[in-house]
């Protein structure tokens, strides 16, 4: 997750450098303060995804700052640091609501995966309960837009309308980055759930403790730190759909639980005895090969046969290049809204290097790619020397030109990519107005332009 911005607040200077060393090298942006009073000052005046902070420390102690950033953002995790593992104080933090705590010498991993989980939880709980919607809404319930006119995804999208409409389990297969989430979106909000919340858990981000706490919930007193009852995910989600993402990242003993959810539609929290009965539509995602798993003794296949109800295969970018310029023009608009005309922000033979390479990150790798090229860029369009080199460089040979010997216009492309937003919005032309950075007049005039028709599917 580079990017994400952590503060560090330890007495000992040679401390916050070594913290912000090693996180920084990992990519995160890294603040770092001597004093409680500073960290609470820098909270109030930035955004912070996480913050280390030692336990004890001259003026303010690491109880303070906890309890003073709790005041300021009550989402916000804070890891404690202390010297020794059986400090009550280090305890008593994770009891009035710190994430966790690390002893000073811990090992580098082991802080990086705190790090890491920390991070994770909290953006899993800020997508765990969605805008309130209206029951049976279907079509444009859900605002993250797929970009595909190619036939690999209109064989994806004909498939997602086809099985919204039930409560079937559905796993869905795909590299990472391929968008496996946004399809579990489109088909939860086209789905009779569309009211309910849409939860989602990354099960590979977290350890197996901990994520068993999070899927099934825990009693109190059930381990060190459970003072209170807590629900779990799957509770949280009843009358929705629930995202187990990365799936095959669990261990045996998870998979031995999720079997029992789907067999019997009940949990059993951490410590408890009495099953709870749950009303969520499960679908579960992963990039890796669960057949093999099975095969290699790594995945359940009693679990396996259970999830792979309906499958949906996601193809990498690589294998959908047509669709590799509407993408560009969307990630383009969002990262420029104020440009009138998004097809002029890019030079053809910039556009032709991004179709020309492979994407072993697929669209997440696409959508960074051109937000960093587009803040380094040194004109009004985007050329090709603004790309990373790696891009320019690294082509496929196995493929022809999009634009050379073929009499493919940015019209068209620009016209392929507003009968998609058209799509998407159901011909909702204020929306996608919106969405394209254009006023409904522009918009109006271009669908006259192009001839385009609703009733033909876009197509005049």
């Amino acid at each position: 997750m580079p990017g994400e911005k952590i503060l560090i607040v330890d007495d000992e200077q040679s401390m916050c450098q070594y913290l912000t060393i090693m996180l920084q090298k990992e990519g995160y942006d890294v603040t770092a303060v001597q004093r409680g009073v500073d960290a609470l000052r820098e909270a109030k005046s930035r955004r912070f995804d996480l913050v280390i902070t030692d336990v004890k420390m001259r003026e303010m102690d690491g109880i303070q700052v906890l309890s003073g950033l709790k005041a300021i953002s009550p989402d916000l995790p804070v890891v404690i640091m202390t010297a020794y593992a059986s400090q009550k104080s280090a305890i008593d933090a994770v009891n009035k609501g710190a994430f966790h705590y690390l002893i000073k010498h811990a090992k580098n991993d082991e802080i990086k995966m705190v790090v890491r989980n920390a991070i994770e939880m909290r953006r899993m709980k800020r997508e765990m309960t969605p805008p309130s919607r209206p029951q049976g809404r279907k079509e444009n319930s859900d605002p993250k837009m797929i970009i595909g006119k190619g036939p690999a995804m209109q064989r994806v999208f004909h498939l997602v309308e086809k099985v919204a409409a039930t409560d079937s389990t559905i796993l869905i297969h795909g590299e990472s980055g391929t968008g496996k989430e946004l399809i579990a979106r489109a088909i939860h909000f086209r789905s009779t759930r569309a009211g309910g919340p849409f939860v989602s858990i990354n099960c590979g981000a977290l350890p197996e403790s901990l994520l068993e706490s999070e899927l099934f919930g825990h009693v109190k007193g059930s381990f060190t730190g459970a003072i209170r009852d807590k629900e779990g995910l799957f509770k949280v989600a009843t009358g929705g759909s629930f995202l187990l993402d990365e799936i095959g990242e669990t261990s045996p003993a998870i998979q031995v639980k999720l079997l029992r959810v789907l067999q019997e539609k009940e949990i059993i929290p951490v410590g408890g005895t009495s099953p709870i009965k749950i009303d969520v539509r499960v679908i579960a995602a992963t990039n890796r090969d669960l057949e093999e798993e099975v095969d290699e003794g790594r995945f359940r296949p009693d679990l396996y046969y259970r999830l792979n109800v309906i499958p949906v295969r996601l193809p990498p970018l690589r294998e959908r290049r047509e669709d590799i310029p509407l993408l560009v023009y969307h990630f383009l608009r969002k990262c420029r809204p104020e440009h009138p005309d998004v097809t002029q922000a890019i030079a053809q033979d910039a556009l032709q290097a991004m179709v020309d390479y492979d994407w072993p990150g697929n669209v997440r790798e696409l959508e960074n790619i051109v937000e960093r090229s587009v803040i380094l860029q040194s004109g009004d369009v985007l050329e090709v020397g603004d790309l990373p080199d790696i891009v320019r460089q690294r082509k496929s040979a196995s493929r022809a030109k999009l634009f050379e010997g073929t009499n493919v216009t940015l019209e068209e492309l620009e016209k392929e990519y507003l009968v998609t937003v058209l799509n998407e919005t159901g011909w909702q032309k204020k929306k996608a107005s919106s969405i394209l950075g254009i006023n409904a007049s522009t918009l109006y005039r271009k669908i006259q332009r192009y001839g385009l028709d609703k009733d033909r599917g876009g197509e005049g």
